[in-house]
């Protein structure tokens, strides 16, 4: 309970002072005069101005509401390294036991994790204020920071803070670490697959006292895990490399110095660079053998992709067709078999035979070529006819060391409708292939196809009784395809509806090209929104456990699950910024969460040198805690604009407010009281004339 006295006039203010006026004239030139009753009408006159101003004794019932003090606790990637947590636990705790003890403050613990993928770093004054939204700002008493000091948004200054009280910082950590940091100073975004790009970056070590010191540094780059190169740098000195990129598509660059002496912490001594491999021009060799409705379909295929150069043989006049003409008068363009063959085979990174059959163009030797082509890592399709099956067929040729389908000498003729095979529905190529989902399949029919025996290599598509329409095989480093029809180009004249023709061919093209996303065997890993997502594609029925590692070195088995045939995959969380990497017997990839050199890792040394103007501007102090939790600060309340700091103290504003639930009013000069003093006053003024 509390009361005072205030006033609550009857009229407005100016109203009462003009009105009082001519009365306050009047009785000072009566004093002039020398009038007794002067000093008695002046009471009466005072008498009535106060009952005008209406003097009232208000009481209020009130509750005392505390000061809030929040507590920022940062939990950030740098608070976690050595006995930092500990320490910044053990303050906690001292700091809880305390302010338990002083009455009249309210605590508010504020925790700041790291975001995998924020890139601004301990941002402990944006949590802060998320903390106090709903605090009138004159109840804060001060914010206590426990922390490393490594804090990227610290206010300008102490109006940026949107209250008015002292803020402290416990440091957690040493004065006198060190650290060897590294840092990326150019890398490349893209690169032409298998060109050189180049990479710079600079290693230093740094002391206490931010002073770099020398030496040298190993360190090692990788590409997709695998190491490329090993580095000896002049430690805070710019070193240039030059690196290849391996495929197309994301290319993780790893760049990691070796430990330095008394190293704090390893995990700024890793960068990681994503550059996307984009190939050259794809040179494609297409041998036509002789013209035929299909083989528009195979040239249209390959003029629409920009990306691809193609080069386009028909055989018209083949060396049996000889009629006396000169071949001065011929309009037609000889073939350069010894050019394309002999001298710049290994240009080309596809060859297509479509339709061929030997007819003595190419010599015995350019076959051995291919085949020799082939094995060293290029690609042959062949799109067999009829001839495929004749003694003319290219399986005469020593193309039979690599070719997958044996001819029997027959073909088969009659409607039907191609169907993906069952290790079909696990290959790449024609794995949900458009329309292949419909049952029957909403595809148009072919009407032909090559009798073969398929000693090797795995069929894809095939026709009614188990008759191979398309093989793919391994032939040493290189890749072979067979389509064993030559009536898919009736899908891309819509016939009976058409199918799937452009999109099977160009995924086909792409798996002999050895595009990483059509390998059979592969195993892949993103990161969306805090889910890393392990995905597995195999040819195999079953998957085993990936083996997964966190950026801080922990390992993990993940279970895969089936989600289609030859598809598996698992979806765990990520809690830690950084590389992860997974591996599956052979295979191994690694996927980026948040940034892939997070500002948090830029520098991990322990300072008060971010914190210390704003405490300053505030009043507050700076204690380090680290080696010693004792070394907590005792709690004082303190009014407005007192010291708010000492050496074993800090200090909360003490604000003193209050909630009022109820108001009573009691007048002191009511209408019978006020008239009945002014007219004793004015009695009293008229005896004293009267004597």
């Amino acid at each position: 309970m509390a009361w005072n006295i205030v006033f609550e006039p009857l009229v407005p203010l100016l109203l009462v002072v003009l009105l009082a006026m001519p009365g306050i004239v009047a009785l000072a030139y009566a004093a002039w005069r020398g009038a007794r009753g002067a000093p008695w009408r002046t009471v009466a006159l005072a008498i009535l101005v106060l009952a005008v101003l209406n003097p009232t004794i208000r009481q209020e019932e009130r509750e005392a509401v505390p000061d809030i003090a929040a507590i920022v606790v940062d939990r950030s990637l740098s608070q976690k390294i050595g006995s930092r947590p500990t320490e910044t636990d053990a303050a906690l705790a001292r700091l809880q036991e305390r302010l338990a003890r002083e009455e009249g403050i309210e605590t508010r613990i504020v925790p700041v994790e790291s975001n995998p993928g924020d890139e601004t770093g301990s941002a402990l004054f944006t949590a802060l204020e998320r903390a106090l939204a709903d605090v009138p700002r004159e109840r804060i008493a001060g914010a206590i920071f426990i922390t490393d000091g490594q804090v990227h948004d610290v206010p300008e200054n102490a109006a940026s803070l949107g209250f008015d009280a002292p803020v402290h910082a416990l440091i957690v950590g040493r004065k006198n670490e060190r650290d060897r940091r590294l840092h990326v100073i150019e890398a490349p975004r893209f690169g032409i697959v298998d060109e050189p790009v180049a990479l710079s970056f600079r290693v230093d070590e740094t002391a206490a006292d931010d002073g770099v010191t020398g030496g040298r540094a190993t360190v090692t780059i990788s590409v997709d895990g695998v190491p490329e190169a090993t580095v000896d740098t002049a430690i805070g000195e710019q070193t240039d490399v030059t690196l290849s990129l391996k495929h197309g598509g994301a290319n993780v660059i790893e760049i990691e110095v070796a430990e330095g002496p008394d190293e704090l912490t390893l995990l700024n001594n890793r960068a990681v660079v994503v550059a996307t491999g984009i190939r050259d021009r794809l040179r494609v060799l297409l041998v036509s053998g002789e013209p035929h409705p299909g083989e528009r379909t195979w040239r249209n295929l390959l003029k629409a992709d920009p990306s691809v150069d193609l080069v386009h043989f028909t055989i018209l006049r083949p060396p049996e067709k000889q009629d006396g003409t000169p071949t001065g008068e011929l309009s037609l363009i000889t073939f350069p078999t010894r050019e394309l063959f002999d001298e710049k085979l290994d240009q080309f990174d596809l060859i297509i035979f479509d339709r061929y059959k030997r007819r003595g163009v190419l010599p015995i030797a350019y076959f051995l070529n291919i085949v020799d082509y082939v094995e060293n890592g290029g690609a042959f399709l062949a799109a067999s006819g009829p001839a495929f099956a004749t003694p003319f067929s290219i399986y005469r040729t020593p193309l039979a060391t690599i070719l997958p389908a044996q001819p029997t000498g027959g073909t088969t003729v009659g409607g039907f409708v191609p169907r993906v095979t069952d290790t079909g529905a696990r290959h790449p190529v024609t794995a949900d292939l458009p329309g292949s989902e419909a049952e029957p399949l909403l595809w148009g029919r072919w009407f032909r196809t090559i009798d073969v025996n398929v000693s090797q290599g795995k069929v894809l598509m095939d026709a009614p009784g188990e008759r191979p329409l398309m093989v793919l095989d391994h032939a040493g480093k290189g890749r072979v395809a067979q389509i064993l029809s030559d009536h898919i180009w009736l899908w891309s004249r819509g016939y009976e509806g058409g199918g799937p023709q452009a999109e099977l061919l160009r995924r086909l093209a792409h798996w002999l090209m050895k595009e990483p996303d059509l390998e059979e065997e592969k195993l892949s890993a993103s990161v969306r929104q805090d889910m890393l997502t392990i995905e597995r594609r195999t040819m195999e029925d079953v998957a085993t456990a990936a083996r997964l590692t966190a950026p801080s070195g922990i390992v993990t088995e993940i279970t895969l699950d089936e989600t289609a045939p030859g598809r598996f995959s698992a979806t765990v969380p990520v809690r830690e910024l950084g590389l992860y990497r997974i591996s599956q017997g052979d295979l191994s990839v690694v996927a980026a969460s948040g940034p892939l050199n997070p500002r948090e890792y830029s520098d991990v040394r322990a300072t008060d040198k971010l914190m210390r103007p704003i405490t300053r501007a505030t009043g507050g102090g700076v204690w380090w805690v680290g080696e010693n939790a004792s070394a907590t600060p005792g709690i004082r309340t303190v009014r407005a604009n007192h010291t708010a700091a000492a050496d074993s103290w800090l200090g909360l504003r003490r604000n003193e407010k209050y909630l009022v639930h109820a108001v009573r009013q009691t007048p002191l000069l009511v209408g019978p009281l006020a008239l009945l003093l002014i007219l004793g006053a004015l009695a009293l003024a008229w005896w004293r004339e009267g004597r």
